[in-house]
């Protein structure tokens, strides 16, 4: 068994036990299909659609030439998008409106350079990982679900806590955001949460370009990279399991922007996990995600990087992006600096797993080629 086929074997098994696993903690093998599959399907498809063409058009040269052509001799297009843009925001919200509109000029594309006949071929590319992918996060959070009932989630919060003010020479990550709070607007907290959860959209981005310039086993490989460390989160998280620094905070739901997403998705958490360790009746398995260390908004976008290396352009300004997000993850108290630590490592291991570069469908060839040639995709 070579080593990237392991985080597929690993998740057959993981497939495998879920249901015996989840039946020994008396938690039900069921899942909140409507709220996981519109999240995924829905919302999360067509925002990594979004992040696939701004970063085609940062990272991969000509990809844009043709459109700002046709567009430059049919302006008419440009007043006809504007307005499908401004209905769009008064109808939705403006970042929905942005990348719906995005999605649908790409769409428009497709068809302009008589392409959408190879939707399809791209479907079987693009959907097999993005399957992958969602079944597994399924199975991770039923494990996370099943974890909580066995070891008390807030066990180690104080020993990273510890750790955390040695690394930080005295100091916190709630200190850090206490002084945030105090001097800055809820609008800086606002535009945090949104670079917070933006991140998931790389994950999609990166399954459809691989997919399309790389073949599906490629984006294959990179679904199973990130599965994998997902693995070992879990086992770290049964090993030492911990919240982050927001449940030590004595008054974090007193001084922090109550307004904010997180600020719910944080008081839910400590809520149904205690529920869990309490053994409350559970009717299924939702989008609670408890694992506070290591930190995976490390690990994911360090993921995203190593298999986009070929474009430096893209991954540059993914780059950029990320260095944003690690200040958003302490200014909205997410993790602890350690989760950083050891989400680096847990990103460096899956990688040196499974991250190597194998064949495609389309061969190392043809690999190669594409990647020398970004604007295959406008070919």
């Amino acid at each position: 068994m070579s080593r990237r086929a392991l985080p597929h074997w690993v998740s057959l098994a993981l497939a495998l036990s879920l249901y015996p696993a989840l039946r020994a903690v008396h938690l039900p093998c069921r899942f909140d299909w409507l709220t996981l599959g519109v999240a995924y399907w829905i919302i999360l498809a067509a925002q990594s659609i979004f992040v696939a063409v701004l970063l085609a058009a940062i990272g991969m040269s000509n990809v844009l030439r043709p459109w700002r052509e046709r567009y430059r001799k049919q302006p008419f297009r440009i007043v006809a998008a504007l307005i499908f843009l401004v209905i769009l925001i008064f109808a939705t919200s403006p970042a929905r409106a942005v990348v719906l509109t995005v999605d649908t000029l790409a769409l428009l594309e497709l068809v302009d350079r008589g392409k959408l006949h190879r939707l399809g071929a791209a479907a079987k590319d693009i959907l097999p990982p993005a399957a992958y992918l969602f079944f597994g996060f399924l199975m991770v959070l039923a494990y996370n679900y099943a974890i909580v009932t066995t070891r008390y989630n807030f066990a180690y919060d104080p020993a990273m806590a510890a750790i955390d003010r040695w690394l930080l020479h005295g100091h916190t990550v709630s200190d850090l955001t206490h002084w945030a709070v105090e001097r800055l607007p809820p609008s800086f907290f606002h535009a945090m949460e949104f670079i917070y959860f933006g991140m998931f959209p790389q994950i999609g981005a990166t399954i459809i370009l691989l997919a399309l310039l790389e073949g599906r086993a490629r984006s294959l490989q990179f679904v199973g990279t990130i599965l994998l460390s997902y693995y070992f989160a879990l086992t770290l998280f049964y090993l030492w399991p911990a919240q982050g620094p927001y449940y030590l905070c004595p008054d974090h739901f007193a001084r922090f922007p109550a307004s904010l997403q997180s600020y719910n998705i944080q008081k839910n958490l400590i809520r149904h996990a205690l529920a869990l360790w309490h053994h409350e009746p559970v009717s299924r398995i939702s989008a609670d995600y408890f694992i506070g260390f290591p930190c995976m908004h490390i690990v994911q976008p360090l993921i995203v990087l190593w298999y986009l290396r070929p474009w430096r352009r893209a991954v540059l300004f993914l780059a950029a992006y990320d260095i944003v997000l690690i200040i958003a993850i302490l200014m909205l108290e997410m993790h602890y600096a350690v989760d950083f630590l050891a989400g680096i490592l847990v990103a460096v291991l899956a990688i040196a797993i499974s991250g190597g570069h194998g064949l495609s469908l389309r061969g190392d060839r043809g690999a190669h080629d594409t990647r020398q040639n970004p604007a295959a995709l406008a070919t």
